[in-house]
């Protein structure tokens, strides 16, 4: 029984009959109109995400069956969180705060990529990947959410496998985004302000010196990469190198 597999990347829920879709199942003879609707019955919950999709067509009796892929935890918390990135330093900085209903409809959407046998543990996975992306949940420091769960709390939440938030959860939210990204705002800029004292201050002394500097004031590691002195050229390097080593042994 021969079976042709095609590959492609559709819109959630937006798979339509134009190419490269299209062309692609014409030849082989199924219903294109029932495969699309099957494709965007299977991707209707990653709206506005490419999602990798499989169809597999049977090429004597013309059935077939889709498999969907799923995009990265991380794309799907952005996406979740209504956010383009992370948090470049996320334990300092937070970008967003997720409910655990929202942990829980992730889990859900990549059950079969977790290691977790159960919703608990694979909720417990998604929020250890809000963690290194500086997204609270339910209002707190990731990490701190997994211990609560570990303690007992969003028992219910979690068992009742409910993944909708109500219109005013949803703009609480929405709020709390806005404020999380003034207060970042505010502390990058109190930050740039201590950088430039130091640097003025430190002007004429060694990159190593100026570092360790920004570094015991706290200012975060990328931003100490973006404001320290550029090194010495390759040029002054290989000159070091070449003083350094030691004389050829005379024959």
């Amino acid at each position: 029984m021969a079976k042709e597999t095609i590959d492609t990347l559709v819109n959630g829920g937006q798979a339509s009959a134009a190419p490269p879709l299209g062309p692609a199942l014409g030849p082989l003879g199924v219903n294109i109109g029932e495969v699309v609707a099957k494709i965007n019955e299977k991707t209707a919950e990653f709206k506005g995400m490419q999602v990798p999709v499989k169809v597999i067509v049977d090429s004597e009796t013309k059935e077939f069956e889709i498999t969907v892929g799923t995009p990265p935890a991380s794309a799907l918390i952005k996406k979740e969180a209504g956010i383009d990135k992370g948090a470049g330093n996320p334990k300092a900085d937070k970008v967003a705060d997720l409910k655990i209903e929202q942990i829980l409809k992730i889990a859900k959407m990549k059950e079969d990529n977790l290691l977790g046998k159960d919703n608990f543990s694979r909720v417990k996975e998604i929020i250890g990947t809000c963690n290194s992306m500086g997204v609270l949940v339910e209002g707190k420091q990731a990490s701190e959410t997994i211990r609560d769960i570990n303690a007992g709390a969003f028992k219910e939440k979690i068992a009742s496998g409910k993944t909708e938030l109500s219109a005013e959860e949803l703009k609480a939210l929405e709020e709390e985004k806005k404020k999380l990204a003034e207060e970042m705002e505010k502390r990058r800029s109190e930050f740039e302000a201590k950088s430039k004292a130091i640097l003025k201050e430190m002007e004429g002394k060694p990159r190593s010196d100026i570092k360790k500097k920004l570094v015991e004031a706290g200012i975060p590691t990328q931003m100490i990469n973006e404001v320290l002195p550029a090194e010495e050229g390759a040029e002054g390097g290989e000159k070091k190198d070449a003083a350094a080593a030691p004389a050829p042994e005379k024959k």
